[in-house]
């Protein structure tokens, strides 16, 4: 199985639902990987979610691959409510220490491209995992909803509602 890491961004709501950019189309991967967009058309569904390509550490499922634009977008959810590990890896993305996603597939058919690197035409897509340090440069995550931000912005209003009051 070939893994490639990199990073991607990743939208993750209080109730385990999770969002991510799986592949940018248009960039090669630090190694020089590339992938066409056709290469995902076929992804069976419910794909595993796990942390760090552990098969022995799933934390969700991925509900959806969809190769849109210019990148393979992933939907899915953490089981917050039944696994305590996707507790834990819910809240390092939340916190933003776990920002990458990084895919685990066969590749079927790729062909060598000039100055290094392949690029993929055709794969089988077994897993996608968030990682901390992801392979892919051109994508990272963009937010995650979480209860510190939520109240950092609650204690900002208070602060300012106490000086107005004050005047």
């Amino acid at each position: 199985m070939d893994r490639l890491y990199f990073e991607t961004k990743v939208l993750a709501e209080d109730n385990g639902a999770i969002t991510g950019i799986g592949w940018k189309f248009s960039q090669a991967d630090r190694i020089g990987d590339m992938i066409d967009a056709d290469a995902f058309k076929g992804a069976v569904m419910p794909l595993p979610l796990l942390f760090g390509h552990d098969p022995s550490d799933p934390i969700g499922i991925w509900e959806t691959a969809e190769a849109k634009g210019d990148s393979l977008q992933l939907s899915g959810k953490l089981l917050i409510d039944a696994v305590p590990r996707a507790r834990e890896v819910f809240a390092l993305v939340k916190a933003g220490a776990v920002r990458g996603i990084s895919i685990g597939f066969a590749t079927k058919r790729a062909v060598s491209r000039i100055g290094g690197g392949r690029t993929i035409k055709a794969l089988e897509l077994l897993e996608a995992s968030l990682v901390t340090i992801p392979m892919h440069p051109g994508a990272r995550v963009t937010s995650a909803k979480d209860a510190v931000s939520a109240l950092r912005v609650a204690a900002a209003i208070q602060r300012a509602t106490a000086q107005l009051a004050a005047r």
